[in-house]
């Protein structure tokens, strides 16, 4: 498996050295090739081993013995956890944990790209904040709500049943770019890293709510009419 890198529609591929020592193989000291790190999505971290398997670690079950390995971002401080396969002279790593963000395919463009930018300006939380109201602004004119602030047409979905009571609730309790004024502003004009991660959280549910599982209910739909019925 290869990881998306924070440039839409290009493909990289992580990799590390061959530490070998008297317990076996082993993943190296750093990680190449990761665009950003999963937790503070800072660009082109340092990832630092803290950790890492002697040789592929053992399995009661059927399957592919693989190598593991801890990194901790030097930014952060956060530790992922990938494992790898070995190559000719590089491990190549097939799954890391957390996994990079990625904006889901069945959300439209320009909130798809909006939603991706929300997700690696987590690290900048006005950015980050500025970028999930956009998000959030384009979902609501896909499903031809354009008029009025975004708050406007938000109630107007909830009146609509567009949107569930619980998902207006959450929009105005979250800042979503520059699109809420609050008294409160003029004092904290700056989003917290908490405040940030909420805004996020929300375009990423609302772009679900929206299209992904409308996508998702539509394919199963398909495929369950093209089935053939099994013969009693």
């Amino acid at each position: 498996m290869h990881f998306a890198s924070p440039v839409m529609g290009v493909r990289s591929v992580i990799t590390t050295s061959i530490s070998v020592s008297s317990g076996g193989s082993s993943l190296g000291e750093v990680l190449d090739g990761l665009g950003r790190c999963p937790y503070c999505t800072v660009a082109s971290p340092h990832m630092e081993r803290v950790w890492a398997s002697q040789g592929p670690t053992r399995r009661s079950s059927a399957g592919q013995s693989k190598h593991w390995a801890a990194y901790r971002c030097s930014s952060c401080g956060s530790v992922t956890v990938v494992s790898a396969e070995k190559g000719n002279n590089r491990f190549i790593v097939d799954a890391m944990h957390p996994a990079q963000k990625t904006a889901h395919d069945d959300i439209p463009e320009p909130g798809r790209k909006f939603l991706q930018q929300a997700y690696e300006t987590l690290h900048a939380p006005d950015a980050a904040a500025l970028m999930s109201g956009s998000a959030v602004d384009s979902f609501l004119k896909a499903v031809e709500y354009r008029e009025g602030s975004l708050y406007q047409r938000i109630d107007r979905a909830l009146k609509d049943n567009v949107l569930t009571k619980g998902m207006a609730d959450w929009a105005h309790s979250v800042r979503l770019g520059a699109n809420r004024p609050r008294h409160a502003d003029a004092e904290r004009p700056h989003v917290s890293p908490e405040e940030a991660e909420q805004s996020v959280a929300f375009a990423e549910a609302l772009g679900t709510f929206l299209f992904v599982l409308t996508a998702r209910i539509e394919r199963g739909i398909e495929a369950a009419g093209a089935a053939k019925p099994v013969d009693a």
